[in-house]
C-alpha cells in the first residue's frame, strides 16, 4: 500500500511538471520569441526540477513529454524534430544523473551543477545540433542566450528549494546548512 502512494505521488508530481513545464514553453514561444532562434523560456526549470527530486528517468520523461505536448499546441513552423526532443530528455536525465550519482549531497552544490550539466549538454549542445537545419549557423546565439538562462533557473531552483513547504511538497529535504 504504502509503495502505491509513492508511486501516486511520484506520478501526480511529474504530471505537474510536464504540465508546467508546456505553460511556461506555450508562454514563453508566444511572448518572448524573437524569430525562434532568439527565445527567452524558462521551461526547462521544471524539467530540471524534476531530474533532481525524482531521478533521471522521471526527469527524461517530463523533458520528453513537455516538449512533445509544447510541439503539439503550439503550431511549430517547423516539423516535429527528434533532435530537439532527444535535448529536452537529456535536460531531465543529465540534471538526474548529476543529482543522484555525482553530487549526492542535497544543497546549492547539488542544485548548480544539476542545471548546468543539464543545459551545457541539452541546451547549448543537443538542441543547436538539431535547430541547424532550420537556422543554420544563427543557433549560436543560443549559447550566450543560456548562458543568461541558465544563472536565473539555476537561482530559482535554488531559492525554490530553500524553501522548507516547497522541498517537502516535492520530496526534496536538503541539508538546511548549505543552503
Amino acid at each position: 500500500m504504502q509503495k502505491t502512494k509513492k508511486m501516486i505521488k511520484m506520478l501526480t508530481n511529474m504530471a505537474m511538471m510536464a504540465a508546467l513545464s508546456t505553460v511556461i514553453g506555450i508562454f514563453c514561444k508566444s511572448v518572448l520569441d524573437f524569430g525562434g532562434v532568439y527565445r527567452i523560456t524558462f521551461e526547462n526549470l521544471p524539467i530540471i526540477l524534476t531530474g533532481i527530486v525524482l531521478g533521471p528517468i522521471a526527469g527524461g520523461t517530463v523533458g520528453l513529454c513537455s516538449d512533445l505536448i509544447s510541439y503539439l499546441l503550439t503550431g511549430q513552423a517547423y516539423p516535429l524534430n527528434p533532435i530537439v526532443t532527444l535535448g529536452a530528455v537529456m535536460i531531465g536525465v543529465v540534471s538526474g544523473i548529476v543529482a543522484k550519482y555525482i553530487v549526492r549531497k542535497k544543497g546549492k552544490t547539488q542544485i548548480i551543477l544539476s542545471a548546468l550539466f543539464a543545459h551545457i549538454i541539452g541546451s547549448m549542445i543537443i538542441k543547436p545540433i538539431g535547430l541547424y537545419q532550420f537556422y543554420g549557423m544563427l543557433v549560436l546565439w543560443r549559447i550566450p542566450l543560456y548562458l543568461v538562462i541558465a544563472p536565473i533557473e539555476i537561482l530559482i531552483l535554488c531559492l525554490l528549494l530553500k524553501s522548507k513547504a516547497f522541498s517537502k511538497t516535492v520530496g526534496y529535504l536538503e541539508d538546511r546548512n548549505e543552503l
